[in-house]
């Protein structure tokens, strides 16, 4: 059974979490422009063993949004799930995460590996490779083209037209043409998330605050030290192989920053892959827990 709440952090940020189980903790973080509920089949499945959680993040429906975009930096986020965890009762968790939850669990356990048992990342770069492919590959410039419109003060007016039609062109419609949800309950589900007060600029921020997205004359891109990103705990990356903002390339040489990788590629799901073929993203998560 899944139950939701509040819980207050130290850092001031009241997290929303719908958790169900008990036992370990397995953390699952969304990414945009999700919102805890992506994660509900996850929590049914693993909760019979695990005390399965997934929270709205920062910014992101029934949590705060906090404003300014100095609030949705790295190292606020990452405290987030630090801070998180905590209140949660536990030392350390499973953390299993997708798109921006995926950028922040990334950090989380090269910053925190204290923290972090198992990483399991779906659809999210390293920061180092997409740094890499950022600076190098016209094609993943070209394919995070959109970041810059949503780094401009246009962006909420832009996005939020016609119903939000762009964000649901981008992923509902994405996901539901390639085998995921297409249902109307399910649609409403993120609407209604998308239009709580300031959610939509705090799902925003989160690009706004990020150093790592198409260069631009006034904000060039950073040189990352790769022993500040290191991975050492075990890791599976899952990769829905059509995804057309995030390319393939951005695996390459993952290796080189993750100590102890595996990589399960699914060739005919896109970046929704958690959507459209979730029997075999959790059947991979559960073979990598279970090792």
């Amino acid at each position: 059974m899944i139950c939701e709440r509040d819980i207050d952090l130290p850092n001031g940020q009241r997290l929303h979490v719908a958790e169900a189980g008990s036992g370990p903790l397995m953390l699952f973080l969304h990414g945009f422009p999700e919102a805890w509920f992506m994660w509900r089949g996850a929590l049914e499945k693993f909760g019979d063993r695990f005390h399965a959680v997934a929270p709205d993040q920062r910014g992101y429906n029934l949590s705060t949004k906090p404003e300014g975009t100095k609030h949705y930096r790295a190292k606020a986020l990452v405290q987030d799930i630090v801070q998180l965890i905590e209140a949660l009762g536990h030392e350390r968790c499973i953390l299993v995460a997708h798109d921006w939850g995926g950028a922040i669990a990334w950090n989380v356990a090269a910053w925190h590996p204290e923290r972090v048992e198992k990483l399991v990342i779906v659809n999210a770069p390293h920061a180092v490779t997409f740094g890499r492919e950022l600076a190098t590959s016209e094609a993943q410039v070209a394919a995070s083209a959109y970041m810059t419109l949503f780094r401009q003060a246009k962006a909420e007016r832009v996005m939020s037209e016609d119903d939000f039609r762009r964000l649901r062109t981008m992923s509902f419609d994405q996901w539901a043409a390639n085998g995921g949800p297409g249902d109307a309950a399910t649609l409403a589900a993120y609407v209604e998330a998308w239009s709580r007060p300031g959610a939509l600029t705090g799902m925003l921020e989160w690009y706004r605050a990020s150093p790592l997205h198409p260069p631009e004359p006034d904000a060039p891109l950073p040189v990352l030290d790769p022993e500040i990103f290191r991975v050492k705990v075990p890791t599976l990356v899952v990769w829905g192989e059509r995804d057309h903002a995030l390319l393939p390339g951005n695996l390459e040489g993952l290796g080189e920053v993750v100590d102890d990788l595996r990589v399960v590629r699914i060739p005919d799901a896109s970046h929704w892959v958690i959507h459209e073929r979730p029997a075999q993203v959790m059947g991979a998560i559960e073979e990598f827990v279970g090792r």
